[in-house]
């Protein structure tokens, strides 16, 4: 720790004087006192709150990237809380950070360029300080607080730090650096506390569920305070009615962090002091797959059973490595009304928003009709429940694969394009020429229909066998799959127990139904894990209840 302060010329102190003196600034490791420094070079410069839980001075990564920083000092990865330059690292020689004689906190370079500084330039500044909280303040007189670190946050928030209108925590572009992402926590202009994905191209909101309004999602827009904050022992509140806990609430004495981590979601971590490790006590979203943009544009993010991101036949990855940039098409994207382009069904995915079109009950052949008369339709999602729901897509975001999901997508391709790509269930049996009729919902058994060249479409029409004490079950599954993938609802009936009188969900029948037929694949590799099976059993119980 340097001073850029003048001499003091000699005086005569005594012993004692100089004694209490050097123990006062012993002490004293978590001040920063008025025309002194910290430089990069030296690694005993740093501050240590009184309490040595928060250390605070530059944090480096690589060889000559540095951050001036507040980490967790006993945590085993010293784990960063705030960051001041997070977006322009200083270099490894010549760099400092100083509290200058006018009051402001100042990093600057090598080069005495200055990388970052406070808005603060007053005479009443006296001298910085790290607290117990793991705030930075700059003291006045009085011991007035004239700047803090808690008033401008990077992705964590600790307790007692107030969180209100115009500040935002935003996620680490990705674990190996800590330039700003493009996930964030903030309180919209709706008083509402959000996760958005906020990327180069497209914004969307994933939490709370888009498909719930706020009150649907137990919250309100009334309260214009946009206040929030949580306590010691775990406990979060907010002027929007968000209130939780964490799962080892009440006891005493944890370290607690409330992050907004690289993958989108929104976590409140506890400190297990005897490995220095963090454990999660609360987390926004159970099932990752639901953050928007997680696996970039046009991929799919599936569960197998950890959340896994994949492109869809016809597409590679952008850049190998990095699921941020998604996935693109390896074919011109650019097809006319004549060119001859086919339908691949891809079962239990969905691609949320985006929406070109909306049909209710309608057929499968009229939303694929629906999709082929707009050049802009990339694919569509047809959705069994409800009986038949139609969406053209003009975007192919937020793709996730479940099998609770009680529907399908069918992406459009140029015929010239090989589906068999591993990654996403893609069943390609028999090409068939579509002459108007609904290829699946047809009566014939045949396995092809003929017409039009207008448009291929992926028939999957096959005989399903299965055994059961050596006697093999006919074309019965075959017949209720096609009634499914029809959107017919009037089956549900005559297979329920009549004892119910209707009073059942036909969603969690349908996926039931739907869960057997999987499980009786011909290809094992088709068929769902157990894990799947439960997931998609929760899933479909999650959403029957938030209806209801």
């Amino acid at each position: 720790m340097g001073s850029s302060q003048t001499s003091i010329p000699p005086r005569t102190i005594s012993f004692f004087t100089v004694l209490f003196l050097f123990l006062s600034i012993s002490s004293a490791q978590n001040i920063l006192l008025r025309g002194s420094y910290l430089s990069v070079e030296d690694d005993s410069d740093i501050l240590t709150s009184p309490d040595k839980t928060f250390s605070c001075g530059f944090y480096g990564m690589g060889q000559n990237a540095y951050w001036f920083s507040i980490w967790f000092t006993n945590s085993k990865d010293r784990t960063v809380v705030w960051m001041a330059n997070r977006d322009r690292p200083a270099n490894g020689r010549g760099s400092r950070v100083s509290l200058r004689r006018d009051g402001a906190m100042v990093l600057t370079d090598v080069d005495g360029s200055i990388v970052w500084e406070t808005n603060t330039t007053s005479a009443d500044v006296g001298r910085a300080e790290l607290l117990d909280t793991g705030n930075l303040v700059l003291i006045g007189p009085g011991s007035k607080i004239l700047w803090q670190s808690f008033d401008f946050p990077t992705d964590t928030l600790l307790p007692n730090q107030l969180f209100i209108k115009r500040t935002k925590l935003i996620a680490r572009l990705h674990s190996g650096s800590y330039a700003s992402g493009y996930f964030s926590f903030f309180f919209d202009n709706d008083n509402v506390l959000r996760l958005i994905y906020d990327g180069p191209d497209i914004s969307s909101i994933y939490w709370p569920s888009p498909d719930f309004d706020v009150f649907g999602n137990g919250r309100t827009n009334y309260n214009s305070s946009r206040t929030a904050v949580y306590d010691e022992m775990g406990h979060f509140i907010s002027s929007d009615q968000l209130q939780f806990s964490a799962s080892d609430t009440g006891l005493l004495r944890i370290k607690r962090r409330l992050t907004i981590d690289h993958d989108g979601n929104l976590r409140l971590y506890s400190l297990k002091n005897d490995t220095g490790l963090w454990v999660i006590s609360w987390q926004a979203l159970s099932q990752l797959c639901n953050v928007h943009g997680i696996c970039g544009i046009n991929s799919i993010c599936a569960y197998t059973p950890d959340p896994e991101c994949s492109c869809p036949p016809g597409y590679e990855i952008n850049e190998p490595g990095n699921w941020n940039k998604g996935c693109k098409p390896m074919f011109n994207q650019t097809l006319s009304q004549s060119q001859q382009v086919k339908f691949v069904q891809l079962p239990h995915v969905d691609y949320w928003g985006f929406d070109l079109n909306f049909s209710a009950s309608t057929t499968l052949d009229s939303c694929m009709k629906l999709c082929l008369g707009d050049y802009r339709c990339k694919a569509f999602s047809y959705r069994l429940d409800g009986g038949g729901r139609c969406y053209t897509k003009g975007v192919l975001f937020n793709g996730y694969q479940s099998p609770s999901f009680p529907g399908n997508i069918y992406l459009r391709l140029p015929v010239s394009v090989e589906t068999s790509q591993p990654g996403v269930s893609v069943e390609t049996s028999q090409l068939g020429i579509l002459n108007g009729t609904d290829p699946i919902c047809q009566s014939s058994e045949s396995e092809t229909t003929t017409g039009s060249p207008s448009m291929l479409v992926v028939s999957f029409q096959k005989s399903w066998f299965a055994k059961f004490d050596g006697r093999r079950i006919s074309c019965g599954i075959r017949v209720v799959k096609r009634k499914i993938q029809c959107g017919e609802v009037s089956w549900i009936e005559e297979i329920v127990d009549p004892r119910l009188n209707g009073k059942f969900s036909r969603n969690q029948a349908t996926t039931i139904v739907d869960l057997g037929i999987s499980c009786v694949e011909e290809d094992r590799n088709k068929r769902p894990t157990m894990d799947a099976v439960v997931q998609a059993l929760l899933e479909c119980q999650e959403v029957d209840s938030r209806c209801s």
